[in-house]
């Protein structure tokens, strides 16, 4: 148990910090309401009409790409961290990694992801 104690420190300090935040920002903030202000995307100025619009969906491509990316960076840093305990099986265990990765990346590429035209 004495191993998690750092863990548990850490998530109950962001929860009561989270919860102190939403708590005084209720308590604190101003209170606005209305017809106009209660209704979704508020800005102050009452719609006439709902417009409707088409989004590219390479923007959310893109987006997902840069998560996918980012999370295997960080796993990237991890390894790094333990190289020397992992020896050459975790050396080769990462050069597999980073092949999956790059062709993916080529794949995405090869497809026109990045392409905004």
């Amino acid at each position: 148990m004495e191993h998690y104690f750092g863990f548990i420190v850490l998530v109950s300090f962001a929860a009561i910090t989270a919860g102190g935040m939403v708590a005084l920002s209720h308590w604190l903030g101003p209170r606005r309401g209305g017809r106009i202000h209660d209704m979704p995307f508020e800005c102050g100025v009452e719609p006439r009409e709902i417009l409707r619009g088409r989004f590219s969906v390479k923007f959310f491509v893109v987006a997902l790409l840069f998560v996918l990316f980012d999370i295997e960076l960080i796993f990237l840093f991890s390894w790094a961290v333990i190289y020397q305990d992992l020896g050459l099986f975790g050396f080769m265990e990462m050069l597999v990694f980073l092949l999956v990765v790059l062709s993916g990346l080529f794949y995405s590429v090869k497809k026109g992801v990045f392409q905004w035209k």
